[in-house]
C-alpha cells in the first residue's frame, strides 16, 4: 500500500472530499483523507494523506496557513462567497486608510462566529443543511489568530488580501465582518491557499500532473515521506532497540519535555510519535507500520 503526504494543487468547483475519491481511484486504497477542507470556489493547497500516513493527520492540521484573497465589497452574499445569492448591495466609497483602520479590531487573536453555510455540526446535523432549509441558529464563537492580514491591491470594489491565520479560521467570516465593519458588506469573490505549514505551493501536484504520474509509473512518485507531515516537529533518534520496543507499544528510556516527539530510527525513517511520561521516560501515542520501501 502507498504510504505518504500529497500536496494538491485543488481546482475550483471541486470540493475537498472530491478531490479525496480522485486519490483514492488514483493510489487504488481507501485509506485516503484530506487535512484542512476547502471550500469549492477555493483553490491552492490540499494536504492529502494517503495509507497509514492517515493516522497523522491530527498533526497536520496544526500548522498555520496563509491565503490570498480577493473581496468583494459592497456586497453581502448567503455563504459569504461568491456561491451564495446576493442579499443586500451598498455603494463602496472607500479609502485605503478607512479599509485598514476597519482591518485593526481582525487582527490577532479574535473571536470569529461560523457561517451557517459551513460543515459544523449541531445536535447531529451540518449547519449547512439547516441553512439551506433556510433556517440559522445561533452559533458559537471560535477563537482564532489571524497573524498579519495585509492589503495587496484595492481596485473597488475589489480587494485583494494576503492573510496569515491558524487552522480553523473562516475566511469568508473574516471578510463578512470586514465588510460590517466598514458599512458595506462583503463576501469572497475568490480564494486561493498558497501555504499550508509546512507545505508551499512548489510542493503541489494538480490533479491533472497526478494522472499523468500514475499512467507513467504510480502515485509513490509524487508522495512525500510521512514525515514531511510533522514539520519542524522536534525528533529523537532511536537506536535499534529504541524502535524495536516503540513497534511493540513499550515505554523507552529518553529523558525529553517536548511533547509531541516524532521517533526515527537511524535512517530517518519515521517509526511514530512519542510522548513522555515522566522525566526520564516516553511512550509511544502512535506507530506507524514498517514499510517495504525504506524511502518512505
Amino acid at each position: 500500500m502507498p504510504s505518504g503526504v500529497l500536496v494538491i494543487d485543488k481546482p475550483s468547483g471541486m470540493t475537498s472530499h472530491d478531490v479525496v475519491n480522485v486519490v483514492r481511484r488514483l493510489a487504488d486504497t481507501r485509506r485516503v483523507g484530506h487535512a484542512g477542507t476547502l471550500d469549492p470556489i477555493a483553490t491552492g493547497l490540499l494536504v492529502v494523506l494517503v495509507g497509514p500516513t492517515t493516522r497523522l493527520s491530527q498533526y497536520v492540521m496544526h500548522g498555520d496557513k496563509r491565503y490570498s484573497c480577493v473581496a468583494r465589497l459592497g456586497e453581502t452574499t448567503s455563504t459569504y462567497d461568491a456561491a451564495g445569492d446576493v442579499l443586500d448591495r451598498s455603494p463602496v466609497d472607500l479609502r485605503l486608510t478607512e479599509i485598514e483602520s476597519a482591518m485593526r479590531p481582525l487582527t490577532g487573536a479574535i473571536e470569529q462566529v461560523p457561517p451557517m453555510y459551513s460543515a459544523i455540526k449541531v445536535d447531529g446535523r451540518k449547519l449547512y443543511e439547516l441553512a439551506r432549509e433556510g433556517k440559522e441558529i445561533q452559533r458559537k464563537p471560535r477563537f482564532v489568530t489571524i497573524r498579519s492580514l495585509s492589503i495587496v491591491d484595492w481596485q473597488p470594489p475589489d480587494l485583494t488580501l494576503d492573510i496569515v491565520c491558524t487552522p480553523g479560521t473562516y475566511i469568508r467570516s473574516l471578510v463578512h465582518d470586514l465588510g460590517k465593519f466598514l458599512g458595506c458588506g462583503g463576501h469572497v469573490r475568490a480564494l486561493r491557499r498558497v501555504a499550508s505549514a509546512p507545505f508551499t505551493e512548489a510542493q503541489a501536484h494538480t490533479l491533472d500532473e497526478l494522472r499523468e504520474l500514475c499512467e507513467g509509473d504510480s502515485i509513490a512518485s509524487a508522495l512525500l515521506p510521512p514525515a514531511a507531515a510533522l514539520g519542524e516537529m522536534p525528533v529523537a533518534w532511536l537506536t535499534p532497540e529504541q524502535e524495536r520496543a516503540v513497534r511493540y507499544g513499550q515505554a523507552i528510556d529518553l529523558a525529553t519535555e517536548t511533547d509531541p516527539l516524532q521517533a526515527r530510527d537511524a535512517y530517518g525513517h519515521l517509526i511514530g510519535i512519542l510522548s513522555p511520561i515522566s522525566a526520564t521516560q516516553c511512550r509511544p501515542t502512535l506507530v506507524l507500520p514498517p514499510l517495504e520501501d525504506p524511502l518512505r
